[in-house]
C-alpha cells in the first residue's frame, strides 16, 4: 500500500535510516535525445525549513554537465538486499559559492544523514579546490519503501498557495 504525505517529517526517520545504511545511490540523468545515463554516487542530505535538501560533491564531467544543462531533473535510487529502498526525484543545479562548498564539505565529513558521506579529502584538497563541484538537489518527490512488507510512503511538498 502506498500513502502520500505532505510533511517530510512523516518519513524522515526511515529516509535517514535507509540512506545512512545504504550510502551509495544510482543517479539518473538524460541526454539531449532523452536517453538515460546512470552512475553510482554518494549524495548527502539535510532538512532545511522542514524540506529535504541534497548535495552532491562531484567532478563536473562534460557528460554530467551537458545532461544537467539540458534537463536539470534527476533521480537517485537507493536499494539494499532486504528491499528497503529510497527514490529521490530532484531538481539539480550547480553551486559555485565557496561558503556552500564548505558547508557541503562539513556534511560529508560529519555524514548526513548519519552513515552517509565520506572524506572528500580523498579527491579534493579543500572546499576551494577548483576541481570540486557541487550540485544542489532540491527534491520534488521522495519515496521510501520498507522491504519486509513493501509499504510505500511518498512525500511531495505541499502545493504553494
Amino acid at each position: 500500500m502506498t500513502i502520500t504525505v505532505d510533511s517530510f517529517a512523516a518519513i524522515e526517520e526511515e529516509f535517514n535510516a535507509y540512506v545512512g545504511a545504504i550510502v551509495s545511490a544510482t543517479m539518473v540523468t538524460v541526454d539531449a535525445k532523452d536517453r538515460p545515463r546512470t552512475r553510482v554516487l554518494i549524495p548527502v542530505w539535510e532538512v532545511v525549513d522542514g524540506q529535504p535538501l541534497g548535495w552532491l560533491a562531484t567532478f563536473k564531467t562534460r557528460v554530467k554537465a551537458a545532461h544537467i544543462a539540458g534537463n536539470p531533473y534527476t533521480s537517485f535510487s537507493y536499494w539494499e538486499p532486504r528491499n528497503n529502498s529510497v527514490a529521490v526525484d530532484a531538481h539539480a543545479e550547480w553551486v559555485d559559492d565557496v561558503d556552500v562548498k564548505a558547508h557541503v564539505w562539513r556534511l560529508y565529513r560529519e555524514t548526513s544523514p548519519r552513515g552517509a558521506g565520506y572524506n572528500l579529502g580523498a579527491f579534493w584538497h579543500s572546499p576551494s579546490d577548483p576541481r570540486l563541484h557541487v550540485l544542489r538537489l532540491t527534491p520534488w518527490r521522495v519515496q521510501v519503501i520498507r522491504g519486509v512488507d513493501l509499504r510505500s510512503r511518498i512525500w511531495k511538498p505541499a502545493a504553494k498557495q
